[in-house]
């Protein structure tokens, strides 16, 4: 068994107080024996204009938040999940959602960018938002082998979305991490029902630390990150504020799980 966690925040448009804030998580998080760590989307930055992403954005290797992860990641001897931060995009007004994952040693070893883009009214409120505006949208999966099993990458709204969850499913994934920045309306309506939804249909694990409370922009995210094993159960959650969660991730129960209830292997449509 490993022992995961997902760290919740309520970042700030300011970059260091909010690297600040993650690592003081992230320290507590490894004192509680965790071996994998994930941020959540935007950790680094949650401006007040969505311009101000652009104007930090960062080169592929090089900048303050991608030696922020590499060093915590080093420093803690843990795996770390780099949430997203703003990677330089082919669009001079665009940015890459980048997710990066460090393994213990500081290195970095995967990237996966936010394929599907946040362009959507919500319901009932009068928050909109126009994420390809600003960020320019990634075309591939990212499913890792680590020694917590096969990992996936899946960033907020592409959790609306089965089917690129399935196509991790087919290549092998054990462990998908969601980081997220769930607006409060629609983290109350769907955030826990598509989490679960995905662990189950898809037997593995979920981790997934979302954003929660209130921004100096003058946002509202709705927390309750959390981490949720194959059979949908909730192993642990975090209602609202910054703080973290902890579950041990058990290959043995992974396992079990899918021959007793080899779901995947009756599956009669393909997925592209």
């Amino acid at each position: 068994m490993t022992k995961c966690a997902a760290i919740q925040l309520a970042s700030s448009p300011n970059i260091r107080s909010n690297l600040i804030a993650a690592e003081h998580l992230i320290e507590e998080a490894a004192k509680a024996g965790a071996k994998l760590v994930a941020l959540p989307e935007n950790f680094a930055l949650m401006g007040d204009h969505e311009l101000d992403k652009v104007k930090v954005r960062e080169k592929d290797g090089s900048g303050l938040i991608q030696d922020f992860l590499a060093n915590v990641a080093k420093k803690y001897n843990l795996w770390v999940v780099g949430g997203t931060i703003p990677i330089a995009a082919e669009q001079p007004n665009k940015v890459r959602a980048a997710c990066l994952v460090f393994n213990d040693q500081g290195e970095r070893v995967g990237r996966y960018d936010k394929i599907h883009l946040f362009d959507v009214a919500v319901p009932g409120t009068d928050e909109v938002y126009r994420e390809s505006d600003t960020i320019e949208a990634g075309n591939d999966s990212l499913v890792l082998t680590t020694p917590f099993g096969k990992l996936g990458i899946a960033v907020c709204y592409d959790l609306r979305f089965p089917e690129f969850f399935r196509n991790m499913s087919k290549q092998g994934v054990d462990v998908i991490v969601v980081p997220s920045a769930f607006t409060a309306k629609t983290g109350a309506a769907h955030w826990e029902l598509l989490l679960r939804a995905r662990a189950v249909e898809n037997l593995c694990y979920i981790i997934a630390p979302n954003q929660g409370g209130f921004h100096l922009n003058g946002r509202r995210t709705y927390g309750h990150s959390m981490i949720i094993d194959p059979w949908g159960v909730i192993l642990d959650c975090y209602k609202t504020g910054s703080g973290f969660v902890c579950a041990d991730i058990d290959a043995e129960h992974l396992q079990k799980v899918r021959e007793s209830f080899p779901a995947l292997h009756h599956r009669r449509f393909a997925c592209e």
